[in-house]
């Protein structure tokens, strides 16, 4: 058995930074790191690490992230994977908690994320200090230690996840059809529990996610999430995003009538900016 971790990325070389260091004191190095790079200028490098890293250049426009994970997959060695967002720093426990998740049970494991602040892991960081001060998410439990099963699809979430590599492809990965930001995890969740494949989820260890901009709703991917909502309702009879769509509706961006999603107006650069906020759930 051995374990790849698996990440993308488009400019966000300090995040990556903080990814790697995260690895470096792993109790039980990764087998790889496989790194997407979406399109980062200057492209990604990373210098000497104590397991082996290979980049894959991926030339699509936007933020091609369906498409992203399914190439990271692709070249993966490793029988099982890891996958990580870019600004998520993994605990030292986490690749040897995963890996050994997935040789007792085929599932989707997802691990806990705590959120950092604006002034947390910038530099030199201690991962005792980020346990103290990293917050739970507000809506997704995590057991304190071990795992339990979690039968709400819709709660999966792609910053940390494991997987059997045979798996992943069983499932052909996520569906490129989703473009752009959105839907796209959702997607997968559901369709691996179509599959009968189980959500699980592990307490006890996981990541840090980075602080960084964020906004709410994201008005930026207006476009990406308007696409990606409807071709969803058209393939689970559901709206995804409901929370996005419903800020979307209420702005007056878009209008939903039964099945129908219109695209009424894009934001303004200042209605972006507006929608900038502290926290990064």
């Amino acid at each position: 058995m051995s374990l790849s971790v698996l990440t993308i990325v488009k400019n966000r070389s300090a995040h990556l930074a903080q990814l790697v260091e995260g690895l470096r004191r792993s109790d039980v190095l990764p087998d790889e790191l496989v790194i997407v790079d979406m399109g980062s200028a200057p492209p990604v490098s990373i210098g000497e690490t104590p397991f082996p890293v290979r980049v894959v250049q991926l030339d699509l426009p936007g933020l091609p992230l369906a498409a992203a994970r399914n190439a990271a997959a692709r070249a993966a060695m490793g029988t099982d994977l890891l996958f990580l967002d870019v600004d998520c720093i993994p605990m030292r426990t986490l690749t040897d908690a995963m890996a050994n998740a997935l040789k007792k049970q085929d599932a989707l494991i997802c691990a806990e994320v705590l959120y950092l602040g604006p002034d947390d892991a910038r530099g030199t960081w201690q991962e005792d200090d980020l346990q103290q001060r990293g917050v739970q998410h507000p809506v997704r439990a995590f057991p304190k230690s071990g795992i339990r099963k979690e039968d709400n699809a819709g709660l999966f979430w792609s910053l940390v996840f494991g997987i059997r590599r045979m798996s992943f492809f069983d499932l052909r990965g996520f569906d490129d059809a989703f473009t752009g930001y959105g839907a796209e995890d959702t997607d997968f969740g559901f369709r691996a529990k179509q599959e009968k494949l189980p959500l699980l989820f592990m307490g006890g260890t996981g990541a840090f996610h980075q602080h960084h901009d964020s906004f709410d709703p994201p008005l930026q991917h207006l476009d990406d999430i308007v696409r990606n909502a409807v071709l969803f309702r058209k393939r689970w009879n559901i709206w995804p995003m409901e929370g996005w769509l419903e800020a979307f509706e209420k702005a007056g961006f878009i209008a939903r009538e039964g099945e129908t999603l219109t695209l009424i107006r894009r934001p303004d650069h200042d209605e972006i900016e507006r929608a900038r906020v502290v926290t990064a759930w």
